[in-house]
């Protein structure tokens, strides 16, 4: 797939997009805790701590830090898988999606104001 945006304006657009997260009063993520949370929010359930280290190729400990942050700030939850309680299935919360949601509209109002 190939992008309409040139290299500089990615560059511009991506560091648009994190001065202003910088800036704000929102909670700095990682890009390692921002894909995660991307991935529990854009991909079907379920989660598992298990599934997200494979997918990102990290170890469980990584995934398990980078959740126990997040938990902290309420963007997930987790929970005893009830049908197999050896796992741990991540969810999505309200503060998580508001999160998100103020994210696509950063990212929307820079792209918007991209000049060729």
């Amino acid at each position: 797939m190939k992008s309409s945006l040139s290299t500089i304006q990615a560059l511009r657009l991506w560091q648009a997009v994190n001065l202003e997260q910088v800036l704000d009063d929102q909670p700095d993520l990682s890009v390692r805790q921002v894909t995660i949370l991307l991935t529990v929010y854009l991909e079907p359930p379920p989660h598992t701590v298990r599934g997200l280290a494979a997918k990102l190729s990290v170890s469980k400990p990584v995934i398990t830090r980078a959740l126990d942050s997040m938990g902290k700030l309420e963007l997930i939850s987790r929970r005893r898988d009830e049908s197999d309680r050896r796992n741990v299935l991540i969810q999505r919360t309200v503060k998580g999606s508001l999160y998100l949601e103020r994210l696509a509209d950063v990212i929307a109002k820079h792209a918007g104001g991209l000049t060729p």
